[in-house]
């Protein structure tokens, strides 16, 4: 039978070659993402490589709709196997607030984005893999998880907590064959949405070069396949 993959926050780049990359050894996958239409095309072109996949419309920030997304994938697929979180966007460029004028309002979003929904997820995902036997959970980050940078502090904050949780939740899954483990990007993602966003506000000549989303999505396969590190950093 074949496994499941969840791909929260599916877009043009890391999220399209994780999906790509886990379906191609044998995986079947669930795109989330907000936008049908992007959905349909993402599915669309990935179903032309022979991947069975499905989107699901869903906004991650909305807590109470989780359930009802788990739900609808597992309607289709079974059971989720492997969960990949790695939410981006143009509007996380937008959000970033310097450590000096960081008010508490400024945490709430990448708090929830990168701690409370994956912390919801992980409570309804992860004690049906132990259960199993198996499975994983997958962190995709900003290099700001490790590494302060002050003009982002909120967005570092958060991401620091996160990785941090994930640490202990690694822990915590020690010899149930359930696998935790995050890949920390140091540098805009080649046809992210991100990237895009840079390349429209600035001179192309000011943004730095891209890294490849299937060298990335190769650093996941490896974290979920070797599992014998808790995180790989990508520059």
């Amino acid at each position: 039978m074949a496994q499941t993959i969840a791909v929260l926050g599916a877009g043009p780049g890391l999220g399209r070659s994780v999906a790509r990359r886990f379906g191609r050894e044998g995986f079947e996958v669930a795109l989330v993402a907000r936008t049908p239409a992007r959905l349909d095309g993402l599915a669309a072109e990935l179903a032309a490589d022979g991947i069975t996949v499905a989107g699901f419309p869903a906004d991650l920030g909305d807590r109470a709709a989780l359930p009802g997304l788990i739900e609808a994938i597992t309607a289709r697929f079974g059971p989720i196997d492997v969960l990949q979180y790695a939410p981006s966007g143009p509007e996380w460029i937008e959000d970033q607030a310097g450590v000096l004028e960081a008010g508490p309002e400024s945490f709430e979003f990448p708090l929830d984005l990168l701690l409370r929904t994956p912390a919801e997820l992980v409570r309804r995902l992860v004690p049906g893999m132990i259960e199993r036997g198996r499975g994983a959970v997958l962190f995709g980050l900003s290099v700001g998880a490790s590494v302060p940078y002050p003009q982002a502090a909120n967005q570092c904050t958060a991401a620091m907590a996160a990785r941090g949780y994930l640490r202990i939740l690694s822990a915590a899954l020690e010899g149930t064959g359930v696998y935790a483990g995050l890949l920390q990007v140091g540098g805009m993602v080649t046809g992210s949405d991100g990237a895009r966003y840079y390349l429209e506000k600035y001179r192309p000549a000011q943004v730095p070069p891209g890294l490849d989303p299937d060298d990335l999505a190769g650093a996941c396969w490896d974290l979920y396949l070797k599992r014998d590190r808790f995180e790989v950093i990508m520059t």
